[in-house]
């Protein structure tokens, strides 16, 4: 996972039969998928089944945020239903970062924490309390994950270099807000296109609405994969 950038696609939809038509029209170009509140929320430990029955690897997206116990357990329950990686805020604590981290070595699955939302910008976290720059911010949070001895985290691709320069080329990236060149961005704010962000050093690209959205899903996954190899 750690030697080329992958996509993992965002598969924001309410239903099983549009998730699963989905993952057959874009076809064995993408081995990650991204299950989300939405879809899990609507369905539970079924769609992750599912997807490991078609041979997908899973990142279950949930962004645990509790007391440690809690979380830990979430981590397990995650790695039992056969998810490959998973994730919880690191704005959760020292305490909490290391139960999740605990309960992932213990499982074998991946956990990474979320630092700030790409949909967030300083005027965001200002609004919020947090009186540093989204950098800054990704930057404090990271040295936490990685003390508590997580596997990556969640930023977005503005803070790839960064990451880079702290923690060298082992730690996991996974990189939400790409969006091709001319794309819309939607409710993102911190994005990059997925050729730089590979260029910068992103493990994992997450990406939904370019293709889940496209007319030929299958033909925008592959003209996206083909600008990250170049």
């Amino acid at each position: 996972m750690r030697n080329a950038a992958e996509i993992a696609v965002a598969l924001d939809v309410d239903t099983l039969p549009e998730a699963f038509d989905l993952v057959r029209r874009i076809g064995p170009s993408v081995t990650w998928y991204k299950v989300g509140k939405q879809l899990f929320t609507q369905h539970g430990p079924e769609t992750v089944r599912m997807l490991k029955a078609e041979g997908k690897k899973v990142f279950l997206d949930l962004k645990y945020h509790d007391i440690p116990n809690t979380v830990g357990q979430a981590v397990r329950a995650a790695a039992a239903i056969g998810a490959d990686l998973t994730n919880v805020h690191a704005f959760g604590g020292p305490e909490m970062l290391a139960a999740a981290a605990k309960a992932a070595t213990e499982t074998g699955i991946k956990a990474i924490a979320v630092t700030v939302l790409t949909s967030m910008d300083a005027a965001q976290l200002q609004a919020v309390g947090v009186n540093a720059t989204p950098a800054e911010q990704v930057l404090r949070l990271a040295r936490l994950t990685k003390t508590a001895g997580m596997h990556g985290i969640v930023c977005s691709a503005l803070e790839i270099g960064l990451m880079r320069g702290e923690f060298g080329r082992d730690f996991l990236l996974v990189v939400p807000g790409i969006r091709p060149a001319g794309s819309d961005k939607g409710d993102q704010k911190r994005v990059m296109t997925p050729r730089d962000a590979v260029r910068a050093g992103a493990n994992i690209l997450v990406i939904g609405r370019p293709i889940t959205g496209a007319a030929d899903p299958a033909k925008a996954a592959a003209d996206i994969l083909a600008d990250m190899r170049n």
